[in-house]
């Protein structure tokens, strides 16, 4: 494991597709528990020192509420596997962990 470099944590309602795809350029990547609650996610993801990647809205709320986080990446429905991809492995390039603590990123098509 590479500490200076972005782990993600894909909230449930992400395809696992994602996650395949990225352990694939060896990005490290888990997939969250069905059927918990989002403050469990982030607060897991939080102690693992993941980046949460998302669509729910509910995460953008906890941001606003002061949850602390290692990090949050939304996305939308029309968002496709590819659009996930390409974004996650940009934002691993590029970034720290310490550039995505408690910061919101809102995902975009990346061509």
């Amino acid at each position: 494991m590479e500490p200076d470099r972005i782990r993600f944590y894909l909230d449930e309602n992400l395809s696992p597709k994602i996650a395949e795809q990225l352990a694939r350029h060896g990005i490290d990547v888990i997939r969250g528990q069905l059927r918990v609650g989002d403050v469990s996610h982030l607060k897991r993801a939080t102690a693992l020192g993941r980046v949460v990647c998302t669509r729910d809205r509910d995460f953008l709320r906890l941001n606003t509420a002061g949850e602390e986080h290692a990090g949050i990446i939304k996305g939308l429905k029309h968002h496709t596997v590819d659009d996930w991809v390409k974004y996650l492995r940009f934002v691993h390039s590029i970034c720290a962990p310490d550039d995505m603590r408690n910061n919101v990123e809102h995902l975009f098509r990346i061509d």
